[in-house]
């Protein structure tokens, strides 16, 4: 009976290494190396993490999945091919906060496209809730269908708008991002956590 234990013991310890190697980390939190969209293979591009206040309060990590690795935000935000933003909270946040974020990128969208991707952002602002440490949003993009807003494993919305999916996925992968720290991890592939 302890030989079976030890070769149990020997067992979990060598599949949880092999399950380790295939897991990238940020500030604490461990993403797969690849994920599954609409039947294709992405891989993990790059994770950042999001700092608040002037203290450097982590308040979450996100992660890029995109069919081929790429440091060209150009190549990564074109929307011929499907990707996955994962954005994983490292602490609690209220409801109010994480509304003025997606508020603030409203307001800071080009004068000339507000209008256009206003109703979108009003539909996800009315539903968001307290996100809890642990719990996710995620953005994934398939071409021809949308980018579908997940929140805490529920679908909140899907965009359909082409002008909203560019700027919302150019928000995290852009050449203007308003968290310029998420923006470098994602797409150099280097936490910057």
């Amino acid at each position: 009976m302890k030989r079976w234990l030890a070769i149990f013991a020997l067992l979990a310890v060598i599949l949880g290494t092999v399950g380790s190697a295939s897991a990238a980390e940020c500030a604490g939190v461990k993403y797969p190396e690849s994920a599954s969209v609409a039947g294709e293979k992405l891989v993990l591009n790059g994770m950042g993490l999001r700092e608040a206040t002037v203290f450097n309060v982590d308040v979450l990590v996100a992660a890029l999945y995109v069919p081929q690795k790429s440091t060209d935000p150009k190549v990564l935000l074109d929307l011929k091919t499907p990707k996955r933003i994962i954005l994983t909270f490292v602490r609690d946040v209220d409801r109010s906060d994480v509304v003025e974020a997606y508020n603030s990128n409203l307001k800071r969208a080009p004068k000339k496209i507000r209008d256009t991707i206003k109703p979108d952002y009003e539909k996800i602002m009315g539903q968001l809730k307290d996100m809890k440490k642990g719990e996710t949003q995620v953005f994934t993009y398939i071409p021809n269908k949308g980018l579908e807003i997940k929140v805490k494993g529920k679908v909140l919305h899907l965009i359909t708008e082409p002008v909203t999916i560019d700027y919302y996925l150019g928000l995290y992968m852009g050449p203007n991002p308003p968290i310029k720290a998420v923006r470098d991890g994602l797409v150099t592939g280097k936490c910057n956590g």
